[in-house]
């Protein structure tokens, strides 16, 4: 799934498999370009993320999170992401500001936490398997690697193409892969 979105991050990939569970990246170094590599975990290892995008407001984030105890490791913005979630939960989002998705296992909990920015600058798609596994990703083409996801067109978004010029709301082209809404997140 990772090979086929190597145009949106050339400098480096990374995996992360957790039994069932595998989030993967490909990343275009902007910030911290040596210590930035993902997936990125926090401290004891009970998250771990993978992120596109910008967190804007990283450099407040990370001393008031350290004055809560937490130890960061690179000057990410990536790893502000995680520090936030184990501080405040799912509430982290209020807390970063800037234009993201990002995917966060929470090992301890077993949880997977997916997010997308207020504005929907950077795009999430999903989509769930007959077999019930959740498949997303930052471009359809992705998910499409995946061998239970089907490429059917879906004739809904295909008509309000034709007719708008775009696909509205969280539809897709492709039936059954939903883009995630602006400001919205899925656990």
């Amino acid at each position: 799934m990772c090979r086929v979105i190597t145009h949106r991050g050339p400098d480096d990939q990374g995996t992360m498999v957790d039994g069932g569970v595998a989030l993967g990246m490909r990343r275009l170094s902007i910030i911290d370009l040596a210590g930035g590599q993902q997936p990125i975990s926090g401290c004891g290892g009970r998250a771990t993320v993978v992120f596109n995008g910008e967190i804007y407001n990283y450099r407040e984030l990370q001393p008031e999170l350290e004055a809560r105890g937490h130890h960061f490791h690179t000057h990410s913005d990536t790893e502000a992401i995680v520090h936030a979630y184990e501080e405040y939960g799912l509430d982290c989002l209020e807390h970063l500001r800037g234009m993201f998705a990002f995917a966060l296992w929470d090992q301890q909990e077993r949880r997977l936490f997916i997010a997308r920015d207020r504005v929907g600058k950077k795009p999430l798609y999903y989509t769930l398997t007959p077999e019930g596994t959740l498949v997303f990703g930052s471009e359809l083409k992705s998910l499409l690697e995946h061998p239970q996801v089907k490429r059917e067109i879906n004739v809904k978004a295909l008509d309000a193409y034709l007719t708008f010029g775009y696909v509205p709301d969280s539809l897709s082209i492709f039936q059954g892969v939903q883009k995630l809404p602006p400001g919205h997140y899925l656990t």
